[in-house]
């Protein structure tokens, strides 16, 4: 499993419960779920243990915020909840990334906000709000970098994407477009854009 997304193994792990609870008693499930959640807190304590060391060390801060760039690292770091920055600075950051997607359509997007059970609610705006094929693949571009910076997100709703009445996007397995990014073309003029 090195390697492996945090996310899958988190998924792969509750798949395994279930599927004890299913063929075990419930004394064997039950010692089965505290043998997990023992092990998170060992393995959790022991990487924040080397946070600490890390920090304490000529060059910690770098050598932290390079950790914290891991895929793999950074679903542990949050995981654990201690990752260096918080989970709206990881959002902001990666929006900071589809932002010259965006600009390139004449649009942006706002935070609008973070719920508790760890939506996040972004409102897409300019001159291709609404536009069907522009803000299907916004959204889905959108939608990957939070992802990826932040796992714990559980959802991520994006409002002003598509208006009732609009012309759908022909889509895949998973509700993807089947066109590239750029192969979706919005009807504002390049020269505006």
């Amino acid at each position: 499993m090195a390697g492996s997304d945090v996310g899958q193994v988190g998924e792969r792990i509750e798949a395994l419960l279930g599927e004890l609870a299913e063929r075990a008693d419930q004394p064997t499930v039950d010692l089965a779920e505290d043998l997990v959640h023992t092990l998170l807190e060992f393995y959790g304590a022991g990487l924040e243990r080397v946070l600490a060391v890390v920090r304490e060390s000529d060059g910690g801060e770098a050598l932290l915020g390079r950790l914290a760039d891991d895929e793999h690292v950074r679903g542990l770091l949050v995981l654990h909840d201690l990752h260096p920055k918080t989970t709206l600075e990881r959002v902001t950051e990666a929006l900071d990334k589809v932002r010259p997607y965006l600009g390139s359509h004449a649009g942006d997007v706002d935070i609008v906000g973070i719920t508790g059970e760890g939506v996040l609610q972004l409102q897409l705006m300019g001159t291709c709000d609404g536009c069907p094929s522009s803000t299907v693949t916004a959204k889905y571009a959108i939608e990957r970098v939070v992802r990826e910076a932040a796992p714990e997100i559980s959802d991520v709703v994006v409002e002003g994407v598509v208006p009732e009445g609009a012309a759908p996007v022909q889509t895949g397995p998973g509700g993807r477009p089947l066109l590239p990014l750029e192969a979706l073309e919005c009807p504002v003029p390049v020269e505006q854009a």
